[in-house]
């Protein structure tokens, strides 16, 4: 479990380290059902994201590596705050550790 996860070429740059996950938020919402455009200033803050690469996980006190509880192409609820941006190939991506997402989404 000591690898890291790479789907696409532009994350051979780049690997999370220990329990970092890197998200990409999903787009915004811009149209209501109802059909009505959204302006870009009233568009609430994505909270939605796709899973794209994963550290290893953490180790623990006794030298053991806990995983993380994520893996590549998962969907996660992530916190309103926090998270750090990264930018890969012109596209803005985020870095949380594993125990800042709040959730996954299943199917």
């Amino acid at each position: 479990m000591g690898a890291c996860f790479a789907p696409k070429q532009a994350f051979r740059k780049f690997l999370p380290m220990f329990d970092r996950v890197l998200v990409e938020r999903l787009a915004a919402e811009t149209m209501t059902k109802g059909g009505i455009m959204i302006p870009e200033k009233s568009q609430a803050k994505v909270l939605q994201a796709a899973v794209v690469a994963v550290g290893p996980g953490s180790t623990n006190k006794d030298g053991k590596v806990t995983p993380v509880c994520v893996k590549v192409g998962d969907k996660v609820l992530l916190p309103e705050y926090g998270g750090t941006k990264v930018v890969l190939d012109d596209k803005d991506y985020f870095l949380f550790r594993d125990g800042d997402i709040l959730g996954k989404y299943v199917e």
